[in-house]
Parts: C-alpha cells; structure tokens; sequence
C-alpha cells in the first residue's frame, strides 16, 4: 500500500554484488539441505560486554619432566617424584623442545597426544602411508624420530580402527564356533539336498546334478537336470525320496532360489516335513551333502578322463560303487543299512565268492529273514560308530579354533562372496562388506544381521564370516 509504483532496472552483475551472491546461493542449495547462511561483515563487534579468554594448552606426560629438568620443580606425591628423577636422566632439553636418547636414533622428538595422532595418521594413510601393521607403524615412527610413552598401544590401536584396513583385510579362515554335529537316529529321517554343477552340457541338455543324501545310511540319490527349477526339484524329493524310502522328518538345504520357493516349502508342510536352511556362504552347515557331492565329482573325474560329456552316462556306476562302499563313519555299506545284506557286485560273478558258490535258493529267504531281524543291531551299532567318530572329529575341530562372539547391537562387517563380489572392481574388490548390525544372536555361532538403516538381511549368517567393526 505504501509504493505507487515499481521500476525495473538492469543493473551490471560487478555493480550489484550482494544480490548475485544471494542468487547463486539460491541456485547451489540443494532440497532438504540446511539453509545456507549469508556471512556479513561488521566494522565492530556486536557483544560490548568485556570478557576474557581461558584455556591454553592442557597439561601433558611431558610437562612434569620438562618442568624438572628446567626449573627443578618435583610433584609432591614422594613416588611421582622418584619417577620423574629416574626417567628424567634419558631426556634432554634442545631448542626448547624435550627429546628422549632413543636406540634405535640417538634423540627422539617428545610429542602430545594431539600431535601423536597427526603423526600416526600421517604415516598409516597419508601420501607415504602404506597401511602397515601396528608393530611396523610403531617402527616407522620412531624411525622418524617421534615418541611418546603409549606409543606401540597407540599405533596398534589406529590399525585397529582403520576402516580400509578393515574393509580390505585377509579374511579370516579359521573357524569361529564350535563344531556341531548333526545326527539321525533312524534310518532316512533326515535328508540333506544340494545342487552340483554346472557340468559340460550332456545328453539331454543336461548339466546340472540334484543330490541327496540320508544321514544315517549315507545313501546318496541323485539325478542330472537341465535346469534347477521348483518343479524339477519337487518331483526329485516326490519321486527319489517320499516314494522310496517314506516321508522324513527333516531336509536341510541351502538358501538357493529352488529352495526357498513358497511353492516347494508348501509342498513340504502339506506333507509334515520340516525344511530346514543352513547359513549363507557356509556349506558346513549341510556337511554330508557336501561330502556326497565331493565323492561324486571325484569319481567322475576318474572315470570320464576326456570324455567329459558322458558324465551323465556315468552316473549310475558312481552312485552304485558308493553305495556298495564301506563309510569311513559307519564301517557299513549303505546298501546294506537299508536292505539288510550286501549287494552282488561284479567281482564276486567273474571271480566266484563263498556266497555264490554256495547258494542254496531253498535256504535263501530263511537266511535273509535272518538278518533282517538282526538289522536293527547293526543299526545301532552302527550308530555308535558314527558318534564315537564324529565327537573324535569334533575334539580335533575345536582345537584350532579361534572363538569370536557378538551380541545384539554389535557393528560387524561381513565377507564378501564371489557371488556379492562386484565383478567392475576385479582384483581390486574389498574383501569385506560395510559394516552391518547383530538383530539376533542365534545359536551354534549363527547370526541375523540388519543394516544400519534398520533393513532386516534375510537368512542367518554364519560368525566364520563376520569379524567385530571396530570406530
């Protein structure tokens, strides 16, 4: 209401500063950020009251000792004093800084901890840093000619808390958990499946292997596939296991897309059967697959030698030469901790053993009905064998490990897997993940982990492959 009129005028951006300033302000500010604020210079200040400054350098280890070789000023605790007499006899005052008679140099500078920390940071990751060790940090600086007493503590604990020392630290191969074994009291009541491949694309266009194995007889049932889908891997444990050898108690598999498939997990439920998963990036939780599947690749590669397409072909001899093998845990063939008796393998038709030569069909289903009935002590024999066998396993495992524990709100960093790997960086990839937090401490050394964010990571993660972040 006051102005009658307005009046637009050019004005040059070199006679109009203060507005240009204000425009490029304006411009630059991103949304969401924090206003910019405008600095504006008085020619006075704008507090009239008088006030004066406190504060100065705050005392350090080396103001005692320089106070006493300077004026001869002791503390007046009677043991502070005999303290600073005897290590005052290694220092020197020069130009007036304090110096200590090293030997690895003649005089090392005394410095604060304010100034250690410079020191210390130059060195690790400055322009000539090379992100050594704490032991060969400390040498570097007293090399260089600095010193102060938490020194080799101090340098230890920088290395510690570096975040690329960490990011692209050896990962850790030892064990952190206790060896768990897992046990079956009954013969294919608990199944462990697993993927094995890819292998040279075979008859059929097959190249990929399912496997599965029982826990208490070792029996392996396996079949080639093109590819793993949630059908294909349905009708296996339908077709090899459920009709054979009944329904079981347990699958233990890994966190493969095949096998976390809602419509496969129903399948299980609808038939009363617990699905159980192991942790990522740890194969050890689900052993005995992984052992089946190791003896399988091995007798391929035997067999095949050139002929690396007919792997498929091959298949049923592997599977059937394991089968009639005594297991290493068990003293038993799996053939005969299903069936009751011992296969007829070829040898005993070309070079006649007393079974064959000595066969009597009359007496045949008597002696079989025989060892049916002592079946259910092999059994249990057999099982005793295997836990005496595995707790002699265990007692070596646990002897080399080294033990790392977390709880509920510990920052640990996680090991990166090829497969999470980013394949742009190659050699170049760190070795660990940015640091994420415990939401659940499990049991058996297995962990949930959440972003910072508060984003849940699926699936539980193994402590073998997580180290403590240290800030």
């Amino acid at each position: 209401d006051d102005f009658n009129k307005v009046q637009v005028r050019h004005v040059l951006r070199n006679n109009n500063e203060r507005v240009d300033q204000l425009a490029r302000l304006a411009i630059s500010r991103k949304p969401g950020q924090l206003r910019s604020t405008i600095h504006l210079e008085i020619p006075s200040p704008s507090v009239t009251t008088e006030c004066m400054a406190v504060g100065g350098d705050a005392p350090s280890w080396i103001t005692p000792i320089r106070r006493y070789i300077i004026d001869g000023e002791l503390p007046a605790d009677p043991m502070k004093a005999k303290k600073i007499r005897t290590q005052a006899a290694r220092y020197s005052i020069i130009s007036d800084e304090l110096y200590r008679r090293g030997f690895s140099t003649p005089l090392l500078k005394c410095i604060d901890n304010l100034q250690a920390d410079y020191v210390m940071q130059e060195i690790h990751e400055g322009i000539c840093g090379s992100h050594s060790g704490g032991r060969t940090l400390a040498a570097k600086v007293l090399r260089a000619g600095y010193y102060w007493p938490t020194l080799k503590g101090d340098c230890a604990e920088v290395v510690k808390k570096c975040v690329q020392c960490q990011k692209h630290g050896n990962l850790i191969h030892a064990s952190a958990a206790e060896l768990h074994s897992i046990s079956s009291p009954w013969p294919f009541v608990l199944w462990g499946i697993d993927v094995l491949g890819p292998f040279p694309v075979a008859k059929g266009q097959v190249k990929f292997l399912l496997v599965a194995v029982d826990y208490f007889t070792k029996w392996i049932e396996a079949e080639p596939l093109a590819c793993i889908s949630v059908a294909n891997v349905q009708k296996f444990v339908w077709k090899n296991m459920v009709t054979r050898f009944g329904i079981p108690y347990a699958i233990i598999s890994d966190n493969g897309l095949q096998f976390t498939d809602k419509k496969f997990n129903s399948f299980l439920e609808n038939l009363g059967i617990r699905h159980r998963f192991t942790s990522v990036e740890h194969p050890q939780s689900n052993g005995q697959a992984e052992a089946a599947n190791k003896v399988i690749l091995t007798e391929l590669k035997k067999r095949l030698d050139s002929a690396k397409g007919a792997w498929a072909d091959e298949l049923p001899e592997v599977l059937w030469a394991y089968r009639c093998t005594p297991q290493s845990t068990t003293k038993e063939t799996p053939f005969r901790l299903t069936y009751g008796a011992d296969a007829m393998i070829p040898v005993e038709v070309g070079e006649p053993s007393f079974r064959r030569q000595h066969f009597q069909e009359e007496y045949n289903d008597s002696s079989l009905r025989a060892e049916l009935d002592v079946l259910d002590e092999v059994r249990e024999k057999t099982q005793v064998v295997a836990e005496v066998c595995k707790q002699r396993m265990t007692r070596r495992f646990n002897s080399n490990i080294k033990p790392r524990v977390f709880h509920e709100g510990d920052l640990v960093w996680r090991a990166t897997g090829s497969a999470r790997r980013n394949l742009s960086e190659g050699k170049l990839a760190a070795n660990w993940d940015s640091p994420f937090r415990v939401r659940h401490a499990l049991h058996n050394g297995a962990y949930k982990l959440e972003e910072l964010s508060g984003k849940v990571i699926p699936w539980t993660w193994n402590s073998t492959h997580l180290k403590t972040y240290y800030s």
